[in-house]
């Protein structure tokens, strides 16, 4: 409840005014109490009239869509819902199709339960927003929020009412395909993500609105930090590590009131994530306070006999003791549970808390009190891929961009001359979009090839070439494989000795080449996990020709994840990351490129030299040798032989077409108490010949605790927009909140002592001051 002012009012209006606060407060309560209460006897009077069969059914996730990421047991969906076997339904499209499903789950079952409808709308529905670690080099938390917002409203438009997002797994390992659908690296900015994708997704959380979706935080929990970088591999680590830089973002959207929780594939403490009570019960519902529902990743409690948990059985009763309640795609609890429970294995009371948890969530969703309030035919036309969205996707994207290299401000380009537009994105419409994209509508997307034409008109003569195919040698054939098994109809086309030719034939004849190459979105996201992050052979074979020519040449670079780039970034004078954009991709890439944005995206993971350096990562702890900062290898220090400790590029790195300055750093104090705090500011000058966003960043670091602390922490950032020689001020205010951490007894703590205070660009390039944190007597 906000805090009512009342300075200046005379006392009868002060007693009025508090009173009618107490009044209003107790209203509040009073009718949350009662809204609980109401559906407290809806659900009990529910369940009375329910089956232990039929509550099992409660608990059972059914893929019957477009789009399986493991084994999926497939069935009659129709008839399992007859017979109330199914509580949700995972990745239809088209509201309806699911408005037809819903009809036989309200009329033809016994109970009339509606089904809960699923999707992966992980970076928006048919308006594609930039993958999630593309979203996440913004900055911008109110876009971030707002591209939320626009999803749910497409998705439901289309008659899903859940969305199995955000992921906010904290990744330091780009080998990792997944790193893509995250934040990055960084626990303090995936937190404050977190926060905003569950608000756009959920709204207020009461569901009031026909657009808003419930959302579920994954991966629970530590599935960023699987050993090697390997898909649904093992993640091991302290508990101080988890709770202090991998838990946080999860406990973010929990705060912020997410909805459901999906559980990893990977073991947490020896015990996979799916059955493991300690942290789906003792930590998510009991220290935590999660009220939701948990459903497990797409066949991860049948996965569990893989390792080595027991048999099909054993394991369904494992994950649903230990907090588990919907079981996505294996049906291992619609075949077992029944069978545990006659035999003492599991208490009917237990599947009784998850049947519960499962239509609380329909309740909430107001699914009793209108089945089909997410089935409404006439929306789709009106609110999904409409202009207002295509138009902010595009904005977006261009935030999203980070400028790597620009030699002698080759960028941007003037809209004169001729352009050489070479690579296998330029005629793509599906490529471009990224991973996890399902809803994408791809026949309605502009190509790049497309949006250059209008950009420029008739002021720049184009000329293009294919030049060569997406392919990484060893992966060919799997990548194959799978998009024939999944029915998409994508054929691979590796590219000729003859294309390259035209390609560079097409290059000589022009001013300036502008090469879009990078990896094929199938080389990132699930099951994509890369031991060898440079460019594919053929590409970079392509570009080499390309620099031969002698013309400067333009990288735009696609990428789901930080790659290594140490070769392009010696050799190419300009560099444009773009990660995927999405659906509104070609004219993003123009707008910037041309100039009419200027790019303002900074990292959110640091880029690797070479494979060997991962995992890494700004924050790191210091070390009893460390090597001094900028020095090449020294012997019995923590150095590498071959390489330089830091990365090429670190995080929050991104440059700009205009250039800032910063003043020196003040500070309103340098002591404080723990009721105290500081006033952190700099003031920030656009000394360049354009207008621009910066992305002001604030580092901590605590230089004596009771265990090592990292050598610096993101504390604070703020996104400002200067006009060309404009001035702002920017202010951080420093609380011991900020400086809290997690001791060695799990206790959530801030220590007196000194610490240094940052302020600059980027992760490196800060300036430095310290303070004192004085205990409170």
């Amino acid at each position: 409840m906000k805090e009512i002012k009342i300075k200046g009012m005379n006392i009868l209006q002060k007693i009025i005014v508090v009173l009618l606060a107490g009044f209003l407060c107790g209203e509040t309560l009073s009718a949350a109490s009662s809204s609980d209460t109401k559906m407290d006897r809806f659900i009990d009077g529910l369940m009375s009239k329910m089956t232990l069969h039929e509550k099992i059914g409660q608990l059972n996730l059914c893929g019957a869509g477009d789009v399986y990421t493991g084994p999926v047991v497939r069935s009659n969906i129709a008839e399992r819902i007859r017979k109330g076997e199914v509580g949700g339904i995972l990745s239809l499209k088209g509201v309806s199709y699911i408005r037809s499903i819903q009809e036989v789950a309200v009329k033809e079952s016994r109970l009339g339960i509606p089904v809960i409808f699923g999707k992966d709308v992980i970076h928006g529905y048919e308006t594609v927003f930039p993958i999630p670690l593309g979203v996440s080099c913004s900055w911008d938390l109110e876009k971030i929020e707002k591209s939320a917002r626009i999803a749910a409203i497409e998705a439901s438009a289309d008659g899903i009412c859940w969305t199995y997002s955000p992921m906010v797994d904290i990744c330091r390992d780009a080998r990792w395909g997944r790193m893509s659908e995250g934040s990055g690296e960084d626990v303090f900015l995936g937190s404050r993500i977190a926060e905003a994708m569950v608000k756009g997704y959920q709204g207020d959380n009461t569901y009031r609105r026909k657009d808003e979706v419930m959302a579920c935080v994954k991966h629970f929990a530590l599935y960023g930090a699987s050993d090697a970088g390997r898909d649904y591999n093992t993640a091991d680590m302290s508990r101080l590590r988890m709770y202090n830089e991998y838990m946080p973002p999860y406990k973010a959207a929990i705060d912020a009131g997410v909805g459901s929780v999906m559980s990893a594939f990977n073991v947490v403490d020896g015990i996979p994530a799916t059955g493991n009570k300690w942290l789906l019960t003792e930590l998510l519902r009991n220290d935590w306070g999660f009220d939701g529902f948990v459903v497990s990743d797409a066949s991860s409690v049948q996965e569990m006999c893989a390792h080595g948990m027991g048999n099909t059985q054993e394991v369904a009763a494992l994950a649903v003791n230990a907090g588990l309640d919907m079981d996505l795609g294996s049906e291992a609890f619609m075949r077992t549970l029944e069978k545990s429970v006659a035999e003492g294995r599991v208490s009917e009371e237990q599947i009784n808390k998850a049947c519960r948890r499962i239509l609380e969530a329909k309740y909430k969703l107001g699914l009793f009190k209108d089945p089909y309030k997410y089935c409404d035919v006439s929306r789709p036309d009106k609110e999904v891929y409409i202009q207002k969205h295509r138009d902010f996707a595009r904005q977006l994207a261009t935030e999203t961009f980070v400028l790597m290299k620009n030699e002698n401000q080759l960028l941007p380009l003037k809209k004169e001359g001729k352009v050489a537009l070479i690579g296998p994105f330029l005629n793509d419409r599906k490529e471009i979009q990224g991973t996890w994209s399902p809803s994408g509508a791809n026949e309605k997307y502009t190509t790049i090839l497309e949006a250059f034409r209008k950009t420029v008109g008739e002021k720049v003569e184009l000329l293009y070439a294919r030049g060569c195919g997406f392919e990484d040698g060893a992966n060919e054939e799997q990548i194959q494989n799978y998009l024939r098994d999944k029915g998409k109809g994508f054929k691979w086309q590796p590219g000729t000795p003859e294309e390259v030719d035209e390609a560079v034939s097409v290059a000589e004849q022009s001013d300036v080449i502008v090469a879009f190459l990078g990896e094929h979105e199938m080389m990132s996201g699930e099951s994509s996990s890369r031991s060898k992050l440079t460019l594919p052979a053929s590409q970079r074979a392509l570009l080499e020709r390309l620099l031969k020519t002698g013309k400067p040449v333009v990288l735009v670079y696609f990428m789901g994840r930080p790659v290594v780039m140490d070769w392009e970034t010696e050799h190419v004078p300009a560099i444009l990351n773009v990660w995927f954009p999405g659906s509104e991709a070609g004219d993003a890439i123009a707008d910037v490129l041309f100039g009419d944005v200027n790019p303002s995206g900074k990292l959110t993971a640091s880029f690797p030299r070479n494979v060997g350096q991962i995992p890494i990562h700004y924050d790191e702890l210091p070390t009893g040798r460390p090597l001094a900062e900028g020095s090449k290898f020294v012997k019995f220090t923590s150095a590498y032989l071959d390489v330089p400790n830091t990365p090429l590029y670190p995080f929050g790195y991104g440059l700009s077409y205009t250039t800032y300055e910063y003043s020196p750093m003040t500070l309103s104090a340098d002591r404080m108490t723990e009721q105290g705090n500081i006033q952190v500011s700099v003031t920030v000058k656009n000394t360049g010949d354009c207008d621009g966003d910066e992305i002001v960043q604030l580092y901590i670091r605590d230089l004596v605790g009771s265990v090592s602390r990292p050598l610096k922490q993101l504390k604070g950032f703020q996104r400002i927009h200067l006009k060309k020689g404009e001035s702002k001020k920017v202010t951080f205010t420093l609380t011991s909140e900020l400086l809290k951490f997690y001791n060695s007894e799990l206790q959530y703590v801030c220590e007196p002592g000194d610490f240094e205070v940052m302020v600059g660009p980027d992760s490196q390039r800060v300036e430095r001051r310290r303070f004192t944190l004085s205990a409170n007597n």
